[in-house]
């Protein structure tokens, strides 16, 4: 299709290893960068590199941090040090810390047990979680998704965690605010139901 042109075929190639990029996107990406003036395209690419090489992971609760600078969560004196919320990835950090409502701290997994993918309990940070959990902390939040592969993740680290006196819960399940029952699929009413709450 594109035989005349294999620096375009390179470009294209790169964008298609971009997850989440849809495919029928990549040649409007592609175009955009084609058409970007010299100066902003090499200032794009600089600021790239910038951030891949200046944001790490904090050591003790892998959210992403400035290399610089001490992790937001872990040196923060007004959060509550005794309480850990477990997610998944970065992204899912930022939706609860949007909501403004959580005070504590956090640890994030890297992603969720899928032994289909070839992830395993290894390949997380579910070991440094264990270890973090010493006298001073008083409850751990598994806040992984609801999904097969997320409710494993939180089952395997729930019974890493049985050992220990702390606290363990999870997100409240159920119907959202403002739908209706109607349009709900049943697991989701049945969650609802099994895990209702005095009004």
């Amino acid at each position: 299709m594109f035989d005349d042109l294999p620096s375009l075929v390179r470009l294209l190639r790169g964008l298609q290893q971009v997850p989440y990029l849809a495919s029928k996107n990549i040649y409007r990406v592609a175009s955009h960068f084609l058409n970007m003036d010299q100066a902003r395209l090499k200032q794009f690419c600089e600021m790239l590199l910038e951030v891949r090489n200046n944001i790490i992971h904090c050591s003790n609760c892998f959210a992403l941090c400035e290399a610089n600078r001490d992790c937001p969560y872990c040196s923060s004196s007004r959060r509550d040090q005794g309480i850990i919320c477990v997610v998944e990835t970065w992204q899912e950090l930022l939706v609860i810390e949007k909501t403004g409502g959580y005070g504590g701290v956090y640890h994030v997994l890297g992603g969720a047990i899928c032994p289909l993918d070839g992830v395993g309990p290894e390949n997380l940070t579910i070991e440094q979680l264990i270890m973090r959990i010493d006298d001073s902390v008083k409850e751990v939040i598994l806040a992984t998704n609801q999904t097969p592969e997320g409710e494993a993740t939180a089952s395997y680290i729930a019974s890493k965690l049985k050992a220990k006196s702390v606290l363990i819960s999870c997100l409240a399940r159920g119907i959202p605010v403002g739908s209706s029952l109607e349009y709900m699929d049943r697991i989701t009413v049945y969650k609802a139901l099994s895990e209702r709450r005095p009004f």
